[in-house]
């Protein structure tokens, strides 16, 4: 998938802004048209599709024993609960042992290209765990038979932090064992016997999430894709004053549709140039195995179970009489280390453009992806001006590794509950994968704003040099 994608800034990190003059997006703010010759910032998230939610912190969980050179660490292990914008709850496991999660962080629904997950050839061994341990079975006791655990059986709790173990040792490359032996014997069972699973379908999503091309012609189409049975077509906010009208391919105005139906912005003749955009939503359960990414820098987490939860997407379109009309979404891809930008062009002219000092052209009638590309941990902010004056912006960190090893810090936060000693000196009320702030938490963020402006101050020198040349 290549949609759109723009996160808000993670916080405590520096930003580096890019301006393209040439460029135009075919991303612009919920239900808003921006008329010829108006410079307006899109500064709304723009995301990929899916659940969005706030997460609390561990709602089941037990104790593990991570082991490294530094010596051993207890640490929380168990089910996160992330709270659903629009209603609906989610649990979660952990995908990035030696991160800290941030309490109340919002979390975005995410293909696993854009995560770690990406990268990892066991991610659909992860997936398997999922759906063959708890929360999906609740029956503890056949839990624990599958297991060969005899004696106490499994207690929701350790059945929660053998999951978290198994799947950090395939997540992480992590040597960590559960404290209590239940949990341990269900982790090892876990471990041994998962297989590769496929990645799981977002809940809902929308491919050609930009379109763009001339009033008078229908701009599209806009794939729905959902596991709902049904999801509600909202369309531009001003679409009673400008006319453009959500429709299907028919012709004939929607209000509904549903997986594979087939959207297209109806512009009349004669509008002038300009950009709306329309919203989908539904309600639905979001399939086991999704990825959820903070901007953040709040670890990432894998789906373990879902209630019916609010799901939501957008798409967006540009138009003009003549010239270049380009669109444009974007997506990060871990498996290259960067941005990809696709970029469409359904005009008459050529959409030349530069961006960090290599110029791209996209033909008439052609769709091309550029692929930026960022060190981990990089933030991005790129603000891009189209040929009527609108600008859209993609902003976000680049988060793909799970080890954060660039700094050289030791990422700790506050436990719930706190970590004993295990075979070493740990402080009270710290450990590694637990939600909240910490002690290491400003020293952390400090060093990543200190190495984002370093390589910033040259991003922006080659975008001032970028904007020299075009001026």
């Amino acid at each position: 998938m290549i949609s759109s994608f723009s996160a808000p800034f993670g916080r405590g990190r520096g930003a580096v802004r890019l301006a393209a003059g040439t460029l135009v997006s075919g991303l612009v703010a919920a239900g808003v048209l921006v008329t010829a010759g108006t410079a307006v910032a899109d500064t709304a998230a723009q995301t990929q599709g899916g659940a969005t939610a706030t997460i609390g912190g561990l709602k089941t969980y037990g104790a593990a024993v991570f082991h490294d050179e530094s010596g051993d660490q207890e640490v929380s292990a168990g089910l996160f609960e992330m709270s659903v914008d629009g209603g609906g709850t989610l649990h979660t496991y952990c995908v990035d042992l030696h991160n800290p999660t941030q309490k109340d962080a919002k979390y975005q629904e995410t293909p696993w290209s854009g995560t770690s997950l990406g990268v990892n050839k066991d991610a659909g061994r992860i997936r398997w765990i999922l759906q063959n341990s708890y929360p999906q079975v609740n029956n503890l006791a056949a839990l624990a038979k599958k297991a060969g655990i005899t004696g106490g059986g499994l207690t929701e709790q350790d059945a929660a932090a053998g999951t978290q173990v198994a799947i950090w040792r395939y997540s992480d490359g992590a040597d960590v064992d559960a404290v209590d032996p239940q949990a341990e014997r269900l982790a090892d069972y876990l471990h041994r016997t998962a297989r590769a699973v496929a990645e799981p379908p977002a809940s809902l999503t929308l491919d050609g999430p930009a379109v763009s091309g001339h009033p008078g012609e229908l701009l599209g189409p806009v794939t729905v894709r959902t596991g709902a049975s049904a999801v509600t077509v909202t369309p531009p906010l001003d679409a009673a004053i400008t006319g453009v009208r959500v429709v299907g391919k028919d012709g004939e105005p929607v209000t509904s549709a549903r997986d594979g139906s087939e959207l297209f912005f109806d512009v009349p003749v004669g509008t002038a140039a300009g950009a709306a955009e329309l919203t989908v939503q539904a309600s639905t359960t979001v399939p086991v195995g999704r990825a959820f990414t903070s901007g953040s820098r709040s670890q990432t987490q894998i789906l373990a179970g879902s209630s019916e939860s609010t799901v939501a997407a957008t798409a967006s379109a540009t138009w003009a009489e003549t010239g270049a009309v380009p669109a444009l979404s974007a997506a990060k891809n871990c498996p290259e280390n960067g941005v990809d930008i696709a970029a469409s062009n359904q005009g008459d002219q050529a959409f030349t453009f530069e961006l960090m000092g290599v110029r791209h052209s996209i033909p008439a009638g052609t769709t091309r992806t550029v692929t930026i590309p960022l060190q981990e941990d990089q933030a991005y902010d790129f603000t891009i001006t189209g040929p009527q004056g609108t600008q859209s912006r993609f902003a976000g960190v680049l988060d793909c590794r799970t080890r954060a090893d660039e700094t050289g810090l030791t990422t700790q936060t506050l436990a719930e509950p706190s970590p004993a000693t295990v075979g070493g000196t740990a402080r009270a009320g710290t450990d590694l994968a637990e939600t909240g702030g910490s002690d290491a938490t400003p020293l952390i963020a400090g060093t990543a704003i200190g190495l984002v402006v370093i390589g910033g101050t040259v991003l922006l020198l080659v975008g001032r040099k970028e904007n020299t040349t075009q001026g």
